[in-house]
């Protein structure tokens, strides 16, 4: 009897594993055969990621018409009309020229917005000569307090200190060659990241100027676009709703597709250059190490 319990303990063990082998099995035949199978995530997530894409997009197709339709036209009456009417009445085409281009260029040295004044050039001057003006303060905008930061090097120095998470992504922009530099400006400039902020908080990174300058320009140029095509598209529904009569539905339309596609995009841009950014700093741990 002894030893025929000595015989059946190991058979017992061994029928607990081949069970358990063939319980994993089993699970994991069944999971590779459902959505998650595949490489990279299976067909069903593949679907279901499309599908909340169709599903944004169609809402935010619905609300920019309900925006342009009614929305719109009654905030426009209330508060832009009386302020475009003031400007075309108090200020001529070259003084508005001034002042859109004066504040563009000096409200980053005071850590102001300068969006709103990109917007009135978009609807006093239209994409070409908006752009040219607005570029052209752009320029002054990121260079002015770029030198007035060497007076407070030290300060800065000590604010990124204090916020490393934040330092790492500025400090990014002053290694590597000038190409790099370049590319590291330009991305930091389509992300999230404040303008204002950086204008100044770049020379502490010890960037050259001319990678800094030029990445600048770079990567403001989605943003000008931006404002610009907002300029244009307030000033649209302002002189729909001055002449009395609602948008057609060609321009309805037309509208809601060129705010849905300018939104695709710079929802787009900015993810992108949020992801190279990350890959950048990735790449730069693995090199420190």
């Amino acid at each position: 009897m002894t030893y025929d319990a000595t015989i059946e303990e190991p058979r017992g063990d061994y029928v607990k594993l081949e069970e358990g082998f063939d319980g994993r099995a089993q699970e994991e035949a069944s999971s590779s055969s459902g959505c998650g199978g595949g490489g990279d995530g299976g067909w069903c997530w593949s679907l279901w990621w499309w599908l909340k894409l169709i599903l944004v997009v169609t809402f935010l197709g619905v609300l920019a018409a309900v925006i342009f339709k009614w929305v719109g036209p009654f905030f426009m009456d209330k508060e832009i009309i009386p302020i475009i009417h003031w400007e075309m009445e108090t200020f001529s085409t070259q003084v508005l020229a001034l002042i859109v281009f004066g504040s563009v260029a000096l409200f980053p040295i005071l850590l102001l917005p300068s969006t709103p004044s990109m917007w009135v050039a978009g609807m006093t001057f239209g994409y070409g000569y908006g752009f040219l003006l607005t570029i052209g303060a752009v320029a002054i905008g990121v260079s002015l307090p770029y030198f007035i930061g060497f007076l407070f090097h030290h300060k800065i120095q000590m604010w990124l200190e204090r916020y490393p998470k934040k330092a790492s992504i500025i400090r990014l922009a002053g290694e590597g060659n000038w190409f790099n530099q370049f590319r590291a400006v330009a991305l930091i400039r389509i992300s999230p990241f404040p303008y204002v902020i950086y204008n100044y908080t770049a020379v502490a990174t010890n960037i050259t100027y001319g990678p800094y300058f030029l990445g600048s320009l770079a990567g403001m140029v989605p943003e000008v676009f931006v404002a610009l095509y907002t300029g244009i598209l307030i000033k649209t529904l302002a002189d729909a709703s001055h002449d009395q009569h609602s948008l057609s539905a060609s321009q309805i339309i037309f509208n809601t597709v060129g705010f849905c596609i300018t939104l695709a995009t710079t929802v787009i841009i900015t993810l992108y250059a949020k992801k190279r950014l990350k890959e950048l700093q990735r790449e730069d741990h693995l090199l420190l190490q």
